[in-house]
C-alpha cells in the first residue's frame, strides 16, 4: 500500500519562482537556483555570524604567522650586535612563544568556523534535496535512477560540504598568507616588493587554467559515481533474479567496468593535479627573491636581518601553494556535486502542492472526462491517439464500486492513479466531487485517498508502525480494529514481538498474503473517502479469501472504491464494470449486462 498523505516538511511547502526555492529547515529562506554557485552562495550567507569568526581567524592566523619572520630578522641583528643585548632577546622569545599560542587559538576558530558552516550546510541541503524530492511526480520518480539519485543525495552532497572545509578553510587562509609578504616586503626595500608580485599574478592565472582543466574532469568524475552507484543499486535491488539465472559472473564484469570508467576519471583528476604549475612557481620566486635580497644586502641596502625576514615572508607562499592542489580541487568536485544536485532539484516538476486549493470534506464522486495520458508528453502538444490512456469518460457516484477489468497493460493502474495525481492527465480533466483535481490542496486530496497496490511496500520498521504510518497518532486500540477488519490480527499475534514485530526491508519477512493483509489494515485504519484495490488479493490463499472478501465489502461501504482485478468473486458485486482494451474504455455496466454485450469481457473470462 501507499500512503498520499503529504510529509509535513513537504506540507509547509517548496515552490519554484524565477528558479528562487523557498525551505523549510529550521527556519524558512531562499536559495537561489540560478547556478550552483548561486545557489551554494545563498546557503553559506545564513551562516554569515560563523563565516566572520572563521574569516577574522584566517586573517589573525596570517598575521602571526608573519609575526615569525620579523621578529626572527629582529633577533638575528641584535645577536650580531656587539654587546648582545639578551633582556631585548629574551623580550623577543617571550613575544614568539604569546603570539604563536594566539595563532593556536586563532587557527582553531578558523578551522572550527569553517567545519560548522561546512556541516550546517550540509544539513540543509541534504534538507532541500530530501524535501524536493518528496515533492516530485510519479513520472520523475519513474525515470529517475534509484542508484544515481543515492549517490546525489549522499556522496554529492558530501562533496559540497568537503568544499566548505578543507577546501574554503584552505583557500581563505592561503589568501590571507599571500597579503602578509606585499604588506612587509616594501618596509626593507621598496624593490622587494617585485618577486611576491610576480608570484601572485602568475598563480592566479595558473589557478584560473586549473580550474577550467578540473571542471569537466571533476565533472566526468562524478557522473561515473553516479553511473556505478547506480549499476550496484540495480543489481542489488534484482540479486534474486541474478542468482536465480546464475548471472553472478557477467555482473561482476559490468561492474568492473563502470568501476574502470571511475578510476579512468579519477587517476585524470591526479594527473591534472600532478601538473599543478605553481609547484615550479614556488621554487623560482623563492630563488629569485632570496638572490634579490642578498644583492640589495652587498650593497649595503639593508641588513642581515631584513634578508632572513624577507626570505620568511616568502616562505609563506608555501602554504597557498601546496595547500591550493588539494584545496581547488576539492573546490571543483563541491561545485561538480552542486551542479547534480542542481540538476536533480531543477527538472521540470508541474505537480505543486497548491495548498491554497480546494479542501472541502470529500463525498467521493470521481468523473473521468476526455482522460488522456502518456508517460512522456510531447513538448508541442500531445496526440491522445497515441497516449497510453485515450479518451476515457466515465462518472462514478459517491459510495460506488467499480471493478476494472482488462489484460496486462492496457491501463487499468494508471487510470487509477490519475485520482490522486500520482501522475497528471497530459489531456483531459479527472474531477473529484465535481473539482478538478488540479484544483484540490493536493494535501486534502491524497490523505482522502488510499491504494493498495499488488506490489506491497513495507517499511523496515514495526507491524504498528506500518499499520498507522498514514496515521501516526492512531492508538493501539485503532491499529488493532483495523489489522482485525483486514484478518491481519490473528497472525500477527502469533509472531513473538507481536505488533511490535520489526518487518525486513519491504517486508520480506513476511508472505505475500500476510503483506497484503497488513496493507489492507493501513488503509482501512485510514478511513479514506476513495479506495483503490489494485489487484491487492492476488496473493491471499483461498482459505483466507473469503475472510478478506467480507472485509473489502464492509470496507467499501460509504466509500468509493475501485477495484483491479481479475478474481470473479470481487468483479461480480461490483456496481459498476469498466472494460479496458488499449487504453480505451470499451465498455461498461453490471456483469450481466456485459455478459450479454461485450465480446471483450467474455474474452476475459474464457482465456
Amino acid at each position: 500500500m501507499v500512503n498520499y498523505r503529504s510529509p509535513d516538511d513537504w506540507a509547509h511547502g517548496i515552490f519554484m519562482e524565477n528558479n528562487i526555492s523557498e525551505i523549510t529547515i529550521g527556519k524558512t529562506y531562499k536559495t537561489d537556483r540560478r547556478s550552483p554557485a548561486r545557489w551554494v552562495l545563498s546557503h553559506a550567507v545564513r551562516q554569515w555570524p560563523i563565516i566572520l569568526m572563521a574569516l577574522a581567524g584566517a586573517l589573525g592566523n596570517a598575521v602571526l604567522a608573519a609575526l615569525v619572520p620579523v621578529v626572527t630578522g629582529r633577533a638575528l641583528n641584535l645577536v650580531l650586535s656587539n654587546p648582545i643585548p639578551l633582556e631585548e632577546i629574551g623580550k623577543i622569545a617571550v613575544l614568539l612563544a604569546v603570539s604563536q599560542l594566539g595563532r593556536g587559538i586563532v587557527q582553531f576558530g578558523r578551522n572550527f568556523g569553517f567545519e560548522w558552516v561546512a556541516q550546517r550546510i550540509e544539513k540543509n541541503v541534504r534538507n532541500e534535496l530530501y524535501t524536493s524530492l518528496l515533492g516530485k511526480s510519479m513520472t520523475f520518480h519513474n525515470l529517475q535512477p534509484v542508484g544515481d539519485t543515492m549517490a546525489r543525495a549522499t556522496n554529492d552532497v558530501r562533496e559540497v560540504n568537503f568544499m566548505f572545509s578543507p577546501g574554503f578553510n584552505m583557500v581563505i587562509g592561503s589568501l590571507n598568507f599571500l597579503i602578509m609578504p606585499l604588506i612587509l616586503a616594501p618596509t626593507y626595500h621598496p624593490s622587494l616588493l617585485i618577486t611576491p608580485v610576480v608570484f601572485i599574478i602568475v598563480f592566479f592565472i595558473a589557478i584560473r587554467r586549473y580550474m577550467n582543466i578540473l571542471r569537466p574532469i571533476t565533472d566526468q568524475v562524478r557522473q561515473s559515481f553516479g553511473l556505478l552507484n547506480t549499476r550496484l543499486s540495480e543489481v542489488l535491488d534484482g540479486i534474486e533474479i541474478v542468482k536465480s539465472s546464475s548471472q553472478e559472473r557477467a555482473e561482476i564484469g559490468r561492474f568492473n567496468q563502470q568501476a574502470e570508467k571511475y578510476q579512468t576519471a579519477i587517476v585524470r583528476q591526479g594527473d591534472e593535479e600532478a601538473k599543478f604549475l605553481p609547484y615550479l612557481l614556488l621554487s623560482v620566486a623563492l630563488a629569485a627573491g632570496l638572490l634579490h635580497a642578498l644583492l640589495l644586502f652587498r650593497a649595503g641596502a639593508i641588513d642581515a636581518g631584513d634578508v632572513i625576514a624577507y626570505f620568511g615572508l616568502l616562505l609563506m607562499l608555501d602554504f597557498p601553494t601546496f595547500s591550493g592542489i588539494f584545496a581547488y580541487s576539492r573546490i571543483s568536485l563541491g561545485l561538480a556535486g552542486a551542479r547534480r544536485i542542481l540538476e536533480l532539484m531543477n527538472q521540470e516538476n508541474n505537480l505543486d502542492q497548491n495548498a491554497d486549493g480546494y479542501s472541502e470534506s470529500m463525498r467521493g464522486e470521481v468523473e473521468f472526462r476526455n482522460v488522456c495520458f502518456t508517460y512522456l508528453p510531447d513538448k508541442e502538444g500531445d496526440d491522445c491517439d497515441r497516449s497510453v490512456l485515450q479518451n476515457i469518460s466515465v462518472k462514478v457516484q459517491p459510495g460506488q464500486t467499480v471493478a476494472i477489468v482488462g489484460q496486462t497493460g492496457t491501463g487499468k493502474t494508471t487510470l487509477v492513479r490519475l485520482i490522486n495525481r500520482t501522475y497528471d492527465v497530459t489531456g483531459g480533466t479527472v474531477f473529484v466531487d465535481g473539482v478538478d483535481v488540479r484544483e484540490w490542496d493536493l494535501e486534502a486530496l491524497r490523505r482522502n485517498i488510499s491504494i493498495i497496490e499488488q506490489d506491497i511496500f513495507l517499511f523496515s520498521r514495526t507491524i504498528a508502525e506500518n499499520i498507522a504510518f498514514g496515521k501516526p497518532s492512531a492508538t493501539r486500540e485503532e491499529i488493532e480494529s483495523a489489522a482485525r477488519a483486514a484478518q491481519a490480527h490473528d497472525f500477527i499475534l502469533k509472531f513473538k514481538d507481536g505488533y511490535e514485530t520489526v518487518v525486513g526491508e519491504r517486508g520480506v519477512t513476511l508472505s505475500g498474503g500476510q503483506r497484503q493483509r497488513i496493507a489492507l489494515a493501513r488503509a482501512f485504519l485510514t478511513d479514506p473517502r476513495i479506495l483503490v484495490l489494485d489487484d491487492s488479493t492476488s496473493a491471499i490463499d483461498s482459505q483466507t479469501e473469503d475472510h478478506i472478501q467480507r472485509a473489502i465489502y464492509a470496507a467499501a461501504r460509504g466509500r468509493t472504491t475501485f477495484i483491479i482485478t481479475h478474481r470473479l468473486s470481487q468483479i461480480r458485486w461490483a456496481d459498476v464494470i469498466l472494460v479496458m482494451r488499449g487504453g480505451e474504455l470499451v465498455a461498461s455496466g453490471t456483469h450481466e449486462q456485459l455478459m450479454e454485450t461485450s465480446d471483450a469481457y467474455r474474452r476475459i473470462f474464457s482465456e
